[in-house]
């Protein structure tokens, strides 16, 4: 008989759960769910990557505490915490007007957050960060975009990477790097090749989530290094979407050694009908069935609350509770057998070990006039 009680202390165990029995915890105060020993143990063992991860939905909210306009709440943070989540990836992607200098002030303003919570959030640099978050009981948060048209020069790579980047997606829409998912025939252009093989160089994380079919193989055959999928789900499961990728892609991402986030976005888990944490629960077994367990992770792309509160109903799945996101996936990947080795690297292991190969230490970019700040252009 199993007699301990887990405990939810910052800095500490991301988990409170009172003994039940039979080795089961009830977890969270809204409801009367339990979850079992080895869902609970897996999670709390585990370095847990959501690699489109959100603080918050609630942008201006954000942007208030960014800018030290409005505190951070303690609960908050604890409910994050309480999610199992470790390390968040909570990238946006800005295409109107300046992009170059809102994708700046994006990055200067989660610096300025970082910093100002260190007691509660650690920027990811590099591989060591990764294991650190876990250890100190933080929460990591990896600087990314969802464009790369702010990289209006091949050095501005640099430049952004300088400021703590460590992933970019290529494309939103369609822009000078190649296509978005709205155009599939449009390729990487040959400035979007110069681009991926500075990323290379730097080593920052090439993603292709929103990129054209036909941008998302050029830019894997183009990259040295793997290639990333944050968040996306397979076409073979939902057909009519040009954001879900095909079998051929996953193939390619693969053998790459690249990893493919599977979201709970409804309109990419099913094309028709109820959506519910099982139908995402299919993608990842998809994604496994072609690619192999190695080559799957997360990318949820919603907060702890979903977008039901923010006037965007049809993207939630139905009736869920995101806050319970990592737990129910993850007694679901039990239930289908996978082995406790297998769901750590969905977790995050998978994610963990490509970004490590990725990330390199990045030669400082030259002080010269042809890297200015977006204020001094």
């Amino acid at each position: 008989m199993i007699s301990r009680r887990l405990a939810l202390a910052r800095g500490a165990c991301v988990l409170a759960a009172p003994f039940i029995n039979r080795g089961r915890f009830s977890l969270f105060a809204r409801g009367t769910l339990e979850y079992s020993t080895r869902t609970v143990d897996l999670i709390r063992q585990s370095t847990v990557i959501d690699m489109l991860g959100l603080l918050t939905l609630d942008y201006r909210k954000l942007a208030a505490c960014q800018n030290r306009e409005a505190a951070f709440p303690a609960r908050e943070f604890d409910l994050l915490k309480q999610s199992g989540v470790t390390i968040i990836h909570p990238a946006v992607g800005f295409t109107r007007g300046d992009v170059r200098t809102s994708s700046w002030g994006d990055i200067t303003r989660w610096n300025h957050f970082v910093a100002a919570y260190s007691d509660r959030f650690l920027r990811v640099d590099g591989p060591a960060d990764l294991a650190h978050a876990k250890a100190s009981g933080k929460i990591g948060v990896i600087f990314g975009l969802q464009n790369s048209a702010h990289f209006e020069t091949v050095a501005d790579v640099d430049l952004f990477y300088a400021m703590g980047q460590r992933v970019s997606q290529l494309t939103y829409n369609n822009n000078p790097l190649g296509g978005g998912s709205g155009d599939p025939a449009s390729g990487l252009t040959s400035y979007g090749a110069e681009v991926v093989q500075r990323m290379n160089q730097v080593g920052m994380a090439i993603d292709v989530s929103h990129c054209a079919d036909r941008t998302t193989l050029d830019a894997i055959e183009a990259s040295r290094k793997a290639v990333l999928v944050t968040h996306s789900n397979c076409r073979s499961l939902v057909p009519n979407s040009g954001r879900c990728k095909t079998d051929e892609a996953i193939r390619k991402l693969s053998e790459k050694g690249g990893v493919f986030g599977v979201t709970l976005v409804r309109t990419f888990v099913r094309a028709n009908g109820p959506a519910t944490i099982e139908h995402v629960l299919q993608h990842i077994d998809h994604v496994v069935s072609i690619a192999g367990v190695e080559h799957v992770g997360l990318g949820t792309d919603v907060d702890q609350q979903g977008r039901e509160r923010i006037g965007a109903p049809n993207l939630d799945l139905d009736g869920y509770d995101y806050s319970r996101k990592i737990f129910d996936l993850t007694e679901g990947l039990v239930r289908r057998n996978y082995t406790g080795a297998d769901i750590a690297a969905i977790l995050g292991g998978n994610f963990r070990r490509a970004l490590g190969e990725i990330w390199t230490t990045a030669p400082a970019p030259p002080q010269s006039e042809n890297h200015p700040s977006p204020s001094g252009r």
